[in-house]
């Protein structure tokens, strides 16, 4: 999964800086918060790295992950090593004399064809992170165990209408982040990911043969979950193009919670009979990547909260200021182009 382009070569939309988003505006960094959340500044236009830097800080399991692996053996191509790089970044953001944590970084992405100068979409900048961590990593074993971390498994679902006899899948595929598609009008997280795991109708000509009953038949089909992720990534599609070829983009309202439970949502018939019941399905939302602007000028943003916090911060390039759970729920769109666009939700573990 995942492949790298940009949307288009415009400037962005700065916010504010004097935004808090009903934060403490009196707010002072202290060592504490300071050694775990920092502003990153904003190198042309970088501000959509700057974001997903952020989301990565706060998965601390990446950073227990990277931490395991010798990238000392990386000698050749360092400097274009992006895995290398960003190990150094999610070390580097503790370290007060440490100006500019994540300058390497950028200059390594910029090598790699993420261009500093260049607005981009932050969906296909991660993909493109965990493309190049399996690619550039020489620990292979734990290149999986990172991309693991990201990983929604999924099979093809088949099912005759007239008989109910089912295919053999064809064998697991997995996503990387989870495409939803939003309506025009109002939308909930909840009713994205049902209509994502819905079973569509194959009619007509595009009936299917069914062994069973030995001719061409209406079917069911889509996707069961296998496996679920330690760290579920949901992209918004907001960004789409119209019947004239033009990109614009989706400010509709898309509410979403703290808290997501696969099997309340979408209930027990989208897991695959191969997935393990005693696998959690519950999840707790703890980043939010959000787009401000129009498709062809904007700026990014995040809010992030650590691993077992319950306070949420907003990172706005250089700036961190703490804020409410009311601020994050300002992003669910309908009323401003500022908008939520990923979603980083964290697997609660099994209660036993």
């Amino acid at each position: 999964m995942g492949g790298y382009s940009s949307r288009s070569n415009v400037s962005t939309v700065s916010e504010p800086r004097s935004s808090v988003w009903s934060g403490r505006e009196n707010y002072r960094m202290t060592p504490e918060r300071f050694s775990r959340w920092r502003g990153l500044e904003n190198y042309g236009l970088t501000c959509c790295v700057n974001a997903l830097l952020q989301s990565f800080i706060a998965t601390s399991e990446l950073k227990d992950l990277l931490d395991r692996w010798d990238s000392s053996s990386v000698r050749e191509d360092a400097l274009d090593n992006v895995p290398v790089h960003l190990k150094g970044v999610l070390g580097a953001i503790r370290d007060p004399s440490c100006r500019a944590p994540h300058k390497d970084f950028l200059r390594c992405l910029d090598r790699q064809h993420i261009r500093l100068n260049v607005q981009h979409d932050a969906d296909e900048v991660f993909l493109a992170v965990l493309n190049f961590i399996q690619q550039q990593m020489d620990d292979k074993a734990l290149a999986l165990e990172i991309q693991s971390l990201y990983r929604l498994s999924v099979e093809l679902h088949h099912q005759c209408v007239e008989c109910s006899s089912t295919r053999p899948p064809p064998g697991p595929s997995y996503l990387l982040s989870l495409p939803l598609h939003i309506r025009h009008q109002s939308n909930t997280l909840k009713d994205c990911l049902v209509s994502f795991f819905e079973l569509q109708d194959l009619s007509g000509i595009d009936n299917c043969f069914c062994d069973q009953c030995k001719t061409r038949t209406p079917f069911k089909h889509g996707h069961r979950i296998l496996s679920l992720p330690t760290i579920l990534c949901v992209q918004l599609q907001r960004f789409r193009y119209s019947d004239s070829g033009w990109m614009h983009k989706l400010d509709c309202s898309v509410e979403f919670q703290e808290s997501l439970d696969f099997q309340d949502i979408c209930g027990q018939d989208v897991f695959s009979k191969d997935f393990q019941k005693n696998e959690s399905t519950k999840y707790s939302l703890f980043a939010v990547i959000v787009h401000s602007g129009t498709a062809r000028s904007g700026h990014y943003t995040a809010f992030v909260r650590s691993a077992g916090g319950s306070d949420w911060f907003y990172a706005n390039d250089s700036h961190v200021n703490p804020v409410s759970w009311e601020a994050v729920r300002e992003t669910y769109g309908g009323r401003s182009s500022r908008t939520a666009y990923m979603l980083l939700y964290r697997r609660e573990p099994t209660q036993t």
